[in-house]
């Protein structure tokens, strides 16, 4: 853990990030202030069926996450004990990324659920691609449209940078798309239908394959393909 020097909870904020490369950018792009920085070195357990405390706490990342928030967890969580006014899920852009995503927010789900109801929980936007040309002109697009729209913008002679992953940026990019308050993106993390969330955890998440494999099957189409942005991977440097 990286900390911050800010003694106003509330105000500060705690960056999960994947990986140490990630962790390395977001060190160095953050506001020393406010920001701290947690790399995950491993992907979290799933908790989804798990209830026993030593398991819990036996897995590095999960101990890591309820010692750094400091609010405990289960029944002894108590929202006015956390140490950071925002935790934000900061992963990259591809399966793995959303895998680890999607466990931590299972975690906070099934074990700190007031730090989602409460409004604390947010996941980072970073973008999708940088559009920019050889006279010093730049876009960030963080969905294709986004990017139509860039390469509308730029004009003749546009290059295409896609970022897979956080650790394509420099720290400098990573702070200032993902980072600073003044421009990037933040997704709240709110619990609409509780009864909803845990049904869908549990298929997403549980042990029963066969429920997620029929669910998969009768919601999911794979024949769908993006042809706009395998004609844009044509151009990018």
């Amino acid at each position: 853990l990286t900390t911050c020097s800010s003694k106003d909870y509330m105000a500060n904020e705690l960056f999960i990030v994947e990986g140490d490369s990630a962790g390395g950018s977001a060190k160095k792009g953050r506001n020393p202030r406010y920001q701290a920085i947690l790399p995950l070195r491993g992907k979290p357990k799933n908790t989804t069926d798990v209830e026993d405390e030593k398991a819990l706490l036996g897995n590095l990342e999960i101990a890591t996450l309820i010692s750094t928030i400091g609010a405990g967890f289960n029944d002894d969580f108590n929202i006015k004990n956390i140490h950071y006014g925002k935790v934000i899920i900061m992963t990259d852009a591809d399966d793995d990324g959303s895998h680890i995503q999607s466990l931590l927010l299972t975690f906070f789900y099934n074990h700190m659920k007031p730090l989602i109801e409460t409004g604390h929980v947010y996941i980072a936007c970073p973008p999708l691609y940088r559009v920019y040309n050889g006279k010093g002109k730049e876009i960030y697009c963080y969905d294709d449209k986004e990017l139509q729209e860039a390469i509308k913008a730029i004009g003749n002679g546009y290059k295409v940078n896609r970022y897979k992953g956080l650790g394509e940026m420099n720290y400098s990019q990573l702070s200032q798309t993902t980072m600073d308050i003044e421009h990037r993106k933040l997704l709240k993390v709110n619990i609409i239908d509780d009864e909803d969330a845990h049904d869908k955890v549990n298929i997403f998440l549980g042990k029963d394959s066969d429920r997620r494999k029929d669910w998969i099957e009768n919601n999911i189409d794979f024949n769908v393909s993006d042809t706009f942005t395998a004609e844009v991977a044509k151009n990018e440097k």
